[in-house]
């Protein structure tokens, strides 16, 4: 088994803030970068990793203010994260990949396939919004968040949080997060610009999936030409966990075909 430890990796500043990255997987396949969820890190994707690792070269990244990587001075926004990646890619002399991003992490994921920086030949988004429209739809309950209920919500990633980061302030970071996931400017949802995406793309979304619509991520596939859409019945945001067995075979026949 090849996945993410948060003891073998390295820091890379952007910023005025050290990204944390790892990379695992077989190093002489093809290139995989994984983006984890809001409030979670590298090692939440590990279920999806383990199954990937004979066939890519994985890297994943803690986004900006979670897991091992600090928050730095500066507005928290898709785009800074987006530039995050797309630093340590350059970094790392990668311009050709593959992309899985979950929720926060297909957003980032969508808006580096859309910019055509680097070369996406393959885009996995699971349980990701990806519109403006997407923000107002889910503004009212995104305001109630506070420090308290997030460390509810997120209450195992809360004490990961604790206990990784070298900067911790969850008071701050949650403050942060909930201005990002208000964002309706150009840095934060693609919006649009996912019409610029060429990559194959597949779609992920659990049914009863209340952040992200049925008929948003259906417009979604749209709007990307070469997509499919996956639409698991009987479960919720984390469809990977929830139906992981679904899940895995949908992933490896879209890589691997």
């Amino acid at each position: 088994m090849r996945t993410f430890d948060h003891n073998s990796g390295q820091y890379f500043e952007v910023n005025n803030a050290c990204i944390y990255y790892e990379e695992t997987g077989n190093r002489e396949k093809p290139t995989l970068l994984m983006l984890h969820g809001g409030f979670e890190n590298i090692e939440n994707l590990n279920i999806i990793a383990d199954y990937l690792s004979e066939s890519f070269s994985i890297i994943g990244i803690d986004s900006r203010g979670h897991g091992k990587s600090t928050l730095g001075d500066g507005k928290l926004t898709y785009e800074q994260m987006q530039l995050d990646v797309e630093a340590i890619l350059n970094h790392l002399r990668i311009d050709t990949l593959s992309i899985l991003g979950f929720s926060d992490g297909g957003i980032v994921a969508t808006r580096i396939a859309a910019s055509n920086r680097v070369n996406v030949e393959n885009l996995i988004i699971i349980g990701s919004s990806w519109s403006v429209k997407d923000v107002t739809s889910s503004e009212e309950v995104v305001k109630t968040i506070n420090t308290e209920s997030a460390k509810e919500i997120f209450s195992d990633n809360y004490k990961t949080y604790q206990l990784l980061n070298p900067e911790p302030d969850f008071n701050c970071f949650t403050q942060a997060m909930v201005k990002m996931w208000l964002d309706k400017t150009e840095t934060g949802h693609p919006d649009e610009r996912v019409k610029n995406i060429s990559a194959r793309t597949l779609i992920i979304r659990g049914d009863n999936d209340f952040l992200v619509s049925l008929e948003s991520i259906s417009a979604l596939q749209r709007n990307i030409k070469d997509s499919s859409l996956l639409n698991v019945p009987f479960v919720e945001h984390v469809v990977h966990q929830e139906q992981k067995e679904i899940v895995e075979i949908a992933i490896k026949q879209f890589l691997c075909s």
